[in-house]
């Protein structure tokens, strides 16, 4: 099992009013599965994302990560975790607007110690998985977002991470450069990657393999999505 989630609890005080964003979570991922965390604004869906990327601790339960205990270790482990084993992906891409492509995606790279001539092909490698080897060395403004957020994946992968995690990868995407991410993604999953992707959209959350709906910080329903992958267009 490379994700074991058990009894998780994250509880924020806000003055005299205590929040339980997570309440008594259980959740359980192998390697390899492609899965839609999905729910409405304020179900709990960022936290459980910021708690499975190492970024947040929860108040009480416990949390593994490719037999590693999560919720034991110091915050010098949990960034060394951040930097090898997971990669993330964001709905505003975060990338460098100085920087290339090519010199985005070597940046987790060149933080693990790669050297120059391996941070290159590397990024060269992954910017043509995500079919762009022909931007290596335009900058992001140079780019469509769906270009930039290819370059975010290729970024995302840099360090070939247990687990990817991506947080709307399609909110700031027409329709088209989304479904052209989520392919990606299908593709990854194929290759075995493990992916879990926040959402609020069915469609998109139906392009997974499996889906979990949170409600009130609780799992309402942890299901298999149903095929066909790809939303079927209506005739006319």
């Amino acid at each position: 099992m490379l994700i074991t989630l058990r009894h998780i609890q994250k509880i924020y005080n806000t003055g005299e009013v205590e929040v339980k964003a997570l309440n008594d979570l259980n959740i359980e991922i192998e390697q390899g599965e492609f899965v839609a965390i999905i729910g409405q604004s304020g179900s709990g869906k960022t936290t459980l994302l910021d708690i499975l990327g190492c970024l947040s601790h929860p108040t009480s339960g416990d949390y593994w990560l490719d037999e590693s205990h999560i919720t034991t270790l110091p915050d010098s482990e949990l960034t060394t975790i951040r930097n090898r084993q997971i990669g993330f992906i964001f709905q505003t891409f975060h990338l460098l607007p100085r920087k290339s492509a090519l010199e985005n995606v070597q940046l987790p790279l060149m933080y693990a110690g790669a050297t120059r001539l391996q941070q290159q092909s590397r990024a060269r490698e992954l910017l043509t998985t995500v079919g762009l080897h022909d931007r290596v060395n335009h900058h992001s403004n140079q780019l469509s977002g769906g270009q930039q957020q290819r370059v975010a994946i290729a970024r995302a992968l840099a360090n070939q991470p247990a687990l990817l995690l991506a947080d709307e990868p399609t909110g700031n995407l027409d329709s088209q450069s989304g479904s052209d991410i989520l392919s990606i993604f299908e593709e990854l999953h194929h290759q075995g990657q493990t992916i879990i992707m926040i959402t609020h959209d069915p469609l998109i959350a139906q392009r997974a393999n499996r889906r979990i709906t949170l409600l009130d910080g609780r799992v309402l329903a942890d299901e298999p999505t149903e095929s066909p992958k790809e939303p079927m267009l209506q005739e006319n």
